[in-house]
């Protein structure tokens, strides 16, 4: 008899993947053959019943954590475990359930260690680029306005949209910054958020500002993070902090692009107010006010039920960037990893609001930080805890350590001993710096839904574009077999009729109640 669980009825994260801890209850069962040996057969027997899922996909969700490396990955999950009182090293995240496993590698074409708008633009757009550009092939030269025109790469986003598709951005970071303008965006600077933020020559030589290209690019229907401030004239005070001068507006072209993206033309009907939570970046979630500023899993939630009212699907790219990403560059670890918890919270929610039979659903990283955990630490000790034995200097270190950064640190001539770290603990690291940074190696990608069995081996990171491009049948391979033909979109500005603009309230209030 097969020991398969009955799929027909179960959390398509969990079936064909069972828990090692389920198998026997009993405190000493991991000391015996049989707990592990019965672990290990019903895995081969889920293995050896996987069937690719072959037909093409109408829905495709692609979580990004940025800078959510390998190390990473493997801390969250224990910190799972840990926070629903276990010991952690068993638990398993949402993501891992994923039948299919790939690694991306990450480098840019003119980097070995790469950055954001670089890796953006080859796991969005499909080509690898040069660093700090966004939606640019390599023929672009970081900074330089006029090499843009004619070396724009267009997004799977922008073409799941001219196909007809729903298309949404949710991020924990500011809607303009490097990952989620990938999928819009065409700017040899990432740093270009508003007009404020450019040359006069680049503005001269016409190029547009990111938050420009955020209104008229693109038809995105539902866009939720932070970003205000590169929306509004310069000195427009905030409207939640309006005493507070350093989150005024930017804009020294005094225009209003939040205006002007709810006044489409034509008469068409107006979409709903912006869902812009933060002036710039979102609070991380251990620091977040959860009565005003929404989590990224009711973010995801709000956005998938929007865009699933298509029939024709929908594309949405879901990413927690600055706070996984933001919290390794501090060399705050804790604020890091929960994020990377949350975010599979995310990838857990979805799968209980989408069909594993029509959605591909695939989550990876752009890059990884030099990150690590180790130091002989015991089996169930906190993932944030200190070492069981004292470095050779005779003072204690905590298990995570990263290999640059803000945490390094000498006094009276030698390295101050580690504390019990709280959620704003920079762990230390071994090259002072003001901000860690990123590392070179492969990041994870991991799929499941149809066409999910295209993510294998180890492959370019722009692959991950084509893959998605080719199982939702859009450009260029929008003509290969078990491809319909879906009601096309406007090709023009984001100002169509249908379906309506989803950026939703400013307040927690407003952003529960529409949709």
């Amino acid at each position: 008899m097969s020991l398969l669980p009955d799929c027909r009825h179960s959390s398509p994260f969990l079936c064909g993947f069972p828990s090692l801890s389920s198998l026997i209850s009993r405190p000493d069962a991991e000391k015996t053959p049989h707990y592990w040996n019965e672990g290990a057969r019903r895995r081969l027997e889920a293995a050896l019943a996987l069937q690719p899922v072959a037909q093409r996909a109408k829905n495709i969700i692609l979580f990004m954590g940025d800078g959510m490396g390998l190390p990473t990955v493997s801390a969250a999950r224990i910190y799972k475990g840990q926070l629903a009182g276990g010991s952690g090293e068993e638990s398993i995240l949402a993501m891992e359930t994923f039948p299919h496993v790939a690694l991306a590698k990450t480098y840019t074409i003119d980097r070995q260690v790469p950055d954001s708008a670089g890796t953006g633009t080859a796991y969005l757009c499909g080509v690898k680029a040069n660093a700090k550009t966004l939606g640019l092939s390599g023929a672009a030269v970081y900074g330089k306005c006029r090499t843009a025109f004619g070396n724009e790469v267009d997004s799977v986003l922008h073409r799941a949209r001219l196909a007809g598709k729903s298309v949404g951005i949710v991020t924990t970071t500011r809607v303009q910054h490097a990952s989620p303008a990938a999928a819009y965006a065409h700017s040899a600077s990432r740093s270009w958020y508003a007009d404020a933020n450019m040359p006069r020559e680049t503005l001269r030589d016409g190029c547009k500002d990111i938050a420009h290209q955020l209104v008229y690019n693109t038809d995105i229907n539902v866009i939720l993070g932070g970003g205000r401030a590169y929306m509004s004239p310069r000195w427009t005070p905030d409207p939640e902090y309006p005493e507070d001068p350093a989150q005024n507006g930017t804009r020294k072209d005094g225009r209003d692009l939040v205006a002007e993206w709810l006044s489409p033309p034509h008469g068409s009907p107006g979409p709903a107010p912006p869902g812009l939570f933060e002036p710039k970046d979102m609070r991380y979630e251990l620091n977040r006010n959860a009565t005003t500023d929404p989590s990224i899993v009711e973010m995801m939630e709000k956005a998938i039920r929007i865009l699933r009212r298509n029939p024709n699907g929908f594309f949405l790219f879901v990413e927690d960037e600055c706070r996984i990403d933001h919290g390794h560059h501090s060399g705050r670890a804790k604020q890091a990893v929960m994020e990377a918890v949350m975010l599979d919270r995310a990838v857990a929610r979805a799968g209980e609001l989408t069909e594993p039979s029509d959605t591909l659903t695939v989550v990876t990283a752009d890059h990884s930080h030099v990150f690590t955990f180790g130091g002989n630490t015991l089996r169930g000790a906190s993932i944030f805890g200190l070492a069981p034995k004292k470095a050779k200097d005779k003072r204690a270190y905590t298990s995570i350590l990263y290999g640059n950064g803000p945490g390094y640190s000498i006094r009276d001539g030698g390295r101050p001993a580690a504390s019990l770290p709280d959620k704003d603990y920079r762990q230390q690291a071994a090259v002072p710096l003001d901000v860690e940074t990123h590392s070179g190696e492969d990041v994870v990608v991991l799929a499941r839904g149809p066409m999910a069995h295209l993510f294998h081996g180890v492959q370019e990171q722009h692959y991950i574009a084509h893959a998605i491009a080719y199982a939702a049948c859009l450009k260029p391979y929008d003509a290969r077999p078990r491809c319909g033909a879906p009601r096309r979109a406007s090709s023009s500005t984001q100002h169509s009729p249908r379906p309506p603009l989803a950026l939703l309230a400013l307040c927690m209030a407003a952003f529960m109640v529409v949709g």
